[in-house]
């Protein structure tokens, strides 16, 4: 699948739904078809949702964990939890349910946020708050993160 591109606000309904905005559904193209999985985000307090197949791209990279290994069921037990398979409506629009919308504390105004292959859905306050918060530490961030010279890693 190719990156999806832009930052989109919308509203949810009293039952949890979002219009999916139209050029993000666009660009998302034929696997809206196939559904998607929408699970808690590790680092923020918002919602991943992953197109079925890069899902299923990242569950073949985690079947290859040793499941001997404690930290390792730990940590997929910790990565799956809560994760839905959810699909858009006929009119285009997203149920998330209740318990991941109590997680990432999503009201009435919401933020989709393509990250490279799947989308980011923030409570719009807890978005603006993470930007701003991110800004400071940005630049030495980028500096740390894609400055390196061709042949480096990251320490």
């Amino acid at each position: 699948m190719k990156t999806l591109i832009g930052t989109y606000e919308c509203k949810a309904d009293a039952k949890g739904r979002l219009m999916m905005p139209s050029p993000l559904k666009k660009q998302l193209g034929a696997v809206v078809e196939k559904g998607f999985v929408l699970k808690r985000a590790v680092f923020q307090p918002c919602l991943e949702l992953y197109p079925m197949e890069e899902w299923e791209a990242m569950m073949q990279k985690m079947n290859k964990l040793n499941r001997f290994k404690k930290k390792n069921n730990d940590f997929i037990r910790r990565f799956t939890a809560g994760v839905k398979f959810v699909e858009l409506d006929v009119s285009g629009r997203l149920l998330v349910p209740k318990d991941l919308t109590v997680f990432a504390n999503i009201t009435k105004h919401v933020v989709l946020s393509s990250a490279i292959n799947i989308v980011e859905i923030w409570d719009k306050e807890k978005y603006e708050q993470a930007i701003e918060d991110a800004a400071m530490d940005f630049a030495d961030l980028a500096e740390e993160v894609m400055g390196q010279d061709e042949g480096e890693g990251v320490s």
